[in-house]
């Protein structure tokens, strides 16, 4: 189901805590599969996958803008979307192997470095100056995050400054779907070719570099399905149709409640525990997300009735 083009900010936002449950979900199936198979032959299957399953909606989307009248993608537009999808594979790749050295604890904190690095590089790259709650909630989610870890980090490998480097590259796609989505309004064909740019570059890295058997990948089976089908092909998919109506830095909010529903998850599905520390931390995300989500809201609604105080003679007007 595709949302509503005329789709409100905090459905936008919804719909993007939908993707990070989803994405929750997936990182348990993403630690399993790599008992069987290596990182880049997971992501180059999972990929493929999930282009399979929007490759329909994408068609059907080009039809809907061809008869509408709307302008073809032009070959900038394309070079965008190939951007975007080379972004989302250094993210993807970075973080992958990044976990070969280091642990899960650490992997997990510095991945949500994203939340902070999003709105540092809207306004680096494109002068995007968010509200000044973004900043302050941007630091409760990194701090959830951190609890949610544990409330500790082991000594830094080369694992964990990967996974740094990943967090700039999920930011970074995060601020460049902002910008371009809207454009162009197809963001179906941007889903679309940033699944197949991931597929293409890991298969070809995969062929060179990790051992390929077909018992493995059967043996992988379900985790690539639901990976591919749910934590790809539906939630990325979410992401990039929901920023068209919310920034990059409030989409990077939403985004972390990954962490808490992974946590989630692994409870639920692995048997793993998450203590007080963990659940403070969740704590702290879901602060964040309604934080960003409501005081802009009153904000906006007092600044409204200011003006109509002002225009209505009851608030006097500063000189």
């Amino acid at each position: 189901m595709i949302p509503s083009p005329r789709m409100k900010r905090w459905h936008a936002n919804l719909v993007l805590l939908l993707a990070g449950a989803t994405w929750g979900m997936g990182f348990v199936a993403q630690s399993t599969a790599m008992d069987s198979i290596g990182p880049m032959l997971f992501i180059a299957l999972r990929f493929s996958v999930a282009a399979l399953v929007v490759l329909p909606f994408a068609l059907h989307e080009s039809r809907r803008m061809s008869g509408s009248g709307s302008h073809a993608l032009c070959a900038t537009d394309w070079l965008k979307f190939i951007l975007i999808g080379w972004c989302m594979f250094g993210g993807m790749a970075t973080q992958q192997v990044g976990l070969l050295s280091t642990s899960v604890t650490n992997s997990g904190f510095l991945t949500g470095l994203y939340v902070v690095f999003t709105p540092i590089l809207a306004v680096l790259l494109f002068r995007e100056i968010p509200h000044r709650i973004t900043w302050l909630a941007a630091m409760l989610s990194l701090a959830g995050i951190y609890l949610l870890a544990g409330g500790r980090l082991d000594a830094l490998v080369i694992g964990d400054l990967l996974t740094i480097l990943s967090a700039i590259f999920w930011a970074l796609q995060l601020v460049l779907i902002a910008r371009f989505v809207g454009q162009t309004g197809r963001p179906l064909a941007l889903a679309l070719t940033q699944f197949s740019v991931i597929a293409v570059v890991a298969l070809v890295l995969a062929w060179l570099l990790e051992p390929i058997d077909g018992t493995s990948i059967i043996a992988a089976a379900p985790q690539i399905l639901f990976a591919g089908v749910f934590a790809g092909g539906f939630a990325f998919t979410l992401q990039v149709i929901a920023q068209r109506y919310t920034s990059a830095s409030q989409a990077a909010i939403f985004l972390s409640s990954e962490a808490p529903f992974a946590a989630l998850f692994a409870f639920l599905l692995l048997d793993e525990r998450t203590g007080w520390i963990g659940i403070a931390g969740c704590g702290l995300i879901l602060t964040a997300m309604l934080a960003v989500e409501l005081v802009p809201q009153w904000s906006m609604q007092r600044l409204e009735r200011i003006r109509s105080g002002i225009k209505h003679g009851s608030i006097k007007e500063l000189p």
